[in-house]
């Protein structure tokens, strides 16, 4: 798999799963109804923030990646990022490998660490990738979440120092 930066050319390939995943109301705190315009602008950020995808031999878009800093001023030596992967593609490493991904890129443009703030407890695959590549949860807001099955459940804020 290869990880590149995203064009407007994988759009097309990434709204898809990315409404998919935001009408299911499981695992991102974004609007259920975002519509696809509005999304864009929200998912292809400019620099010093990046979006990058993670494409197959056959140039498949497997999932994406945006990272930005967390907070600005005083703040801004906290890194971020938000993924999604095409359902399709699940249990792949395609998470790993986006994840794996930030940390380096945030490591070195030299941010200090990097901080999760709504990582949906329920959402323990993600969850567990986190904590394997090092990432620890800080603290949990309690009944942050209004999960569509689960009712008000936590959202984790996780952190790695980098």
């Amino acid at each position: 798999m290869l990880i590149r930066e995203a064009t407007p050319e994988d759009w097309p390939a990434i709204w898809p799963f990315f409404h998919t995943i935001i009408a299911a109301g499981e695992t991102l705190t974004y609007p259920l109804d975002l519509g696809e315009e509005e999304a864009r602008g929200w998912w292809y950020v400019a620099a010093p923030s990046r979006v990058v995808v993670a494409v197959d031999d056959a140039g498949t878009v497997l999932g994406t990646a945006k990272m930005n800093r967390n907070h600005m001023g005083n703040g801004s030596h906290v890194a971020s990022a938000t993924y999604m992967v095409d359902p399709a593609h699940s249990g792949q490493g395609v998470g790993r490998a986006l994840c794996a991904y930030s940390v380096d890129w945030a490591r070195t443009s030299g941010y200090r660490a990097m901080q999760f703030n709504a990582v949906v407890e329920t959402n323990t695959r993600a969850v567990k990738l986190y904590e394997s590549i090092g990432f620890e949860v800080i603290g949990t807001l309690p009944e942050g979440f209004a999960h569509p099955t689960e009712g008000y459940v936590g959202l984790h804020i996780m952190h790695k120092a980098l």
